[in-house]
């Protein structure tokens, strides 16, 4: 009978119930999608068996004080921890190929990309791995098999059981040997293809992987039994670092400049836990998915803010609902209905409200996924299971709990001989200022977060724009599978690219001007002199050239005047010119400096200039001190285009598979290159807008509310007033006044916060937008205008409000 009542009622309240439903409908779909995705960062890896007593080795190279923490070890290291007490099982694993230039395979006529590892022995045992369909055990032993996801199975043959069919990587067949599940999205050790180790795919790996004999770095995973001291264990694997030749060989003088520190410090951190992890570097491969804490839990709270601004909405409605059923209510008193019948009633009708919206948030939650899911960048596919859509509920229920407190509340509080005498009760001062405080909360909270995602847009489009050292818009950048200076196949791209109508020129490089795929440091050192780290590049005699850049002093590489591959001249930044211990720039040009190669052979290079900055890391990162060399060894080629880049590129798919058949083309604008740089920030600008958006529509319709009440409640004071001479600007101003003054209050609230947020994002920077208070200025405009739109109808009526009626009323 109560569930009856309460439909009744909102079927004969339209416009009271698509407001509420709208309103909680839209807040709680924003909040499942972020508690989705909370949940779905929280739980990385966790689908892999004991996976809390599994570690993964790390190390810091000391060699270079400001190397940060590497997701890499030894390999060596192993084969050492499997005969540690403690140790249940271990396994090392590498990517098949470099990350920015993955594995192709070849069905039939497609040409797909793929992410392959090649593991060792334990790989499969550590992360649970079951066949599906085959032998995984045996794929993994012989050279010509592979494995195959489910996924991967579907998306190369249309179907699962795919043992025994043919793929052709790199002109090679292969068998696949077994096929087992996808892992899901939230790993940290995402693969769609793996290799054993005796795979002709790991023949140049081999016997590293299985050795260790170098002292080659890989991606290390250790299986300890329950209640292994891991500081122990730690201590272990450092011991055996600290005494293997392959790590410990550097010239005297790194040597005597690590004192008592050590080349390198291993350290264990948990899997479960790999996904937080900040600050790391992969040389060998991208480190994949992270997720960082600071913005995930702010997430979660913008999730549960805008519920509860949702929620303020709804108790503010339902308020000024319950003021209008005094009569109602005073009825149901006189007829008999108590305290429990009164409070199950109101409560009925809120849960019935809070599970419809419900129904209608997953839908729009479901909608919205797709964008959502772009948007943070990561696969939710999964994110509508039994328990997330019963958790759904579970929050609609208990904000339907929750929401019909305080309307039950005053709804005891009527007085029936009292309204049924035709003198309704007014709304107490107590719970006018209730009310006024919720609607404060609701506009400070929307102004603070548009205040912040101003800031972090305007950020992002300064690092966006902001120049690289060069102008990057006719630069066209180009991945080969094969390094120039080890390929007669890249060196033939590389002249037919050069001879394309409209190339200028084609330079070559380990890495294009903003990324990072190969890092690398040497010591330069000057004679009897000082020392400093350099991170190393290796270019062609054309870079410069082709970036148009100009010296800082000296001169830079030229192809008229200098020979690629030539290893005597060398050419600095400032950076590094000070490092070195030059007084100036100027002064460093010509002097002789000593390069100690991976050979532990000295040569004597000569600096014949100094060059401007590069951004080849973020604007999150200082620049480096950098020496360039001219080495062809890289195989990105950087092309400068004059004429239609669109030309330049059709040119370049033509010709890419007359070159290199078995490999898939990876080419880009190098403005393209330079915005991934900041494509998680731009990611992170776009949510904060749309949930911004949503707060604001939430405190204009608390606003519109309040306004409607004001109105209401004030109906009589402004009669008098304009019976007394108030003009009807005089009564537009009494409703401006009380709604404007509590936007200056929220602003005070807001507006401090958000600039403690905005300072703490910009920290991360090391150099940014000029920010200042204009960002909070405008936060406050914009909240002022939406606010002015949602009282100014009933700021209107007000000043249109006639005497006879509202008296007659």
């Amino acid at each position: 009978m109560d569930f009856r009542i309460g439909w009744r009622t909102l079927i004969q309240e339209p416009a009271y119930t698509l407001a509420v439903m709208l309103g909680l409908s839209a807040g709680l779909a924003a909040c499942l999608l972020l508690l989705g995705f909370v949940r779905y960062s929280l739980e990385y890896d966790a689908f892999v068996p004991d996976v809390d007593n599994i570690y993964v080795v790390r190390h810091r190279f000391n060699v270079d004080p400001t190397e940060p923490l590497y997701d890499l070890a030894p390999m060596f290291l192993r084969n050492a921890a499997l005969k540690m007490p403690g140790v249940v099982d271990a396994t090392s694993y590498i990517p098949a190929r470099e990350e920015v230039l993955p594995i192709a395979v070849r069905i039939d006529r497609k040409m797909l990309r793929v992410r392959a590892l090649v593991v060792l022995p334990g790989f499969e045992r550590l992360l649970g791995l079951r066949a599906l369909h085959g032998d995984l055990a045996g794929a993994l032993e012989r050279p010509d098999r592979i494995v195959l996801t489910e996924a991967s199975a579907l998306r190369f043959f249309g179907t699962a059981d795919a043992v025994g069919r043919i793929v052709h990587m790199e002109g090679k067949p292969q068998q696949v040997g077994a096929v087992v599940a996808t892992p899901p999205s939230n790993t940290t050790i995402p693969f769609e293809m793996l290799f054993g180790v005796n795979s002709t795919f790991a023949a140049e790996v081999r016997h590293e992987m299985v050795t260790g004999e170098h002292g080659w770095i890989g991606k290390i995973l250790i299986r300890v039994r329950p209640g292994t001291s891991i500081s122990t264990l730690t201590d272990s694997l450092q011991q055996v670092v600290d005494h293997t030749p392959s790590v410990q060989s550097f010239p005297a003088e790194v040597m005597a400049r690590l004192g008592k520190r050590k080349t390198m410090d291993i350290s264990l951190a948990p899997l479960r836990g790999a996904y937080l992890t900040q600050n790391l570097r992969n040389t060998i491969a991208l480190v994949g998915d992270r997720g960082d804490p600071v913005v995930i839990a702010g997430l979660a709270a913008i999730a549960v803010l805008v519920l509860v601004l949702a929620a303020i909405n709804y108790v503010n409605l339902a308020t000024v609902r319950m003021l209008r059923r005094q009569r109602e209510v005073a009825m149901r008193k006189v007829l008999g209905a108590g305290l429990p019948q009164l409070t199950l009633q109101f409560m009925l009708e809120s849960l019935l409200v809070s599970l419809l919206a419900t129904v209608l948030g997953l839908l729009l939650a479901w909608l919205a996924l797709p964008m959502f899911s772009a948007l943070v960048n990561r696969q939710l596919d999964d994110l509508f299971t039994a328990s997330n859509i019963a958790a759904a509920f579970g929050i609609g229920v208990l904000l339907g709990v929750v929401s019909a407190i305080y309307p039950a509340v005053i709804a005891l509080r009527v007085h029936p001989t009292q309204v049924l005498a035709g003198r309704p009760g007014t709304e107490s001062g107590a719970s006018m200022r209730l009310r006024r405080v919720l609607t404060v909360i609701q506009i400070a909270a929307a102004m603070g977060l548009a205040g912040v995602s101003i800031a972090i847009a305007w950020q992002t489009h300064y690092a966006l724009t902001s120049s690289p050292g060069f102008d990057p818009s006719p630069l066209l950048v180009v991945d080969m599978p094969e390094r120039v200076k080890d390929s007669a196949v890249a060196r033939g791209f590389h002249t037919a690219l050069s001879a394309q109508a409209g190339v200028e020129g084609v330079a070559i490089s380990d890495d294009p001007v903003g990324r990072l795929d190969w890092s690398w440091s040497r010591d330069l050192q000057r004679p009897g002199g000082q020392a400093a780290t350099m991170e190393m590049k290796s270019v062609s005699t054309n870079f410069f050239e082709q970036l148009r850049m100009q010296p800082v002093a000296g001169r830079l590489f030229q192809r008229s005047l200098d020979t690629d591959d030539d290893v005597v001249p060398v050419v600095i930044n400032a950076i590094a010119a000070r490092a070195l211990g030059f007084p100036s720039p100027e002064a460093a040009v010509g002097e002789t400096v000593l390069f100690t190669g991976y050979d532990n052979k000295t040569i004597r290079k000569t600096i014949i200039g100094i060059a401007p900055e590069l951004r080849f890391r973020s604007l999150r990162e200082a620049p480096r001190a950098t020496a360039y060399e001219l080495r062809t060894a890289g195989a990105s080629l950087t092309a400068r285009v004059h004429g239609p880049m669109a030309d330049v590129e059709r040119a370049v798919r033509e010709l890419w598979p007359r070159y290199f058949p078995e490999s898939l083309l990876r080419m880009h604008r190098a403005e393209e290159v330079l915005a991934v740089n900041y494509a998680e920030d731009a990611r992170m600008a776009k949510l904060l807008a749309s949930a911004t958006c949503l707060a604001l529509i939430i405190a204009g319709v608390g606003t519109y509310v309040l306004s409607a009440n004001t109105v209401q409640r004030r109906a009589r004071e402004i009669v008098l007033r304009k019976l007394h001479g108030a003009r009807r600007g005089d009564i537009g101003l009494l409703v401006l006044r009380e709604i404007g003054t509590l936007i200056l209050i929220a602003a005070a609230i807001g507006l401090p916060l958000a600039a403690i947020a905005i300072q703490r994002y910009l920290a991360g920077y090391v150099e940014h937008a000029p920010v200042g208070y204009w960002t909070l200025l405008f936060a406050l405009a914009l909240t002022l205008l939406i606010a002015l739109s949602a009282i100014s109808r009933h700021a209107w009526l007000a000043m249109r409000l006639s005497p006879v009626e509202a008296l007659r009323a």
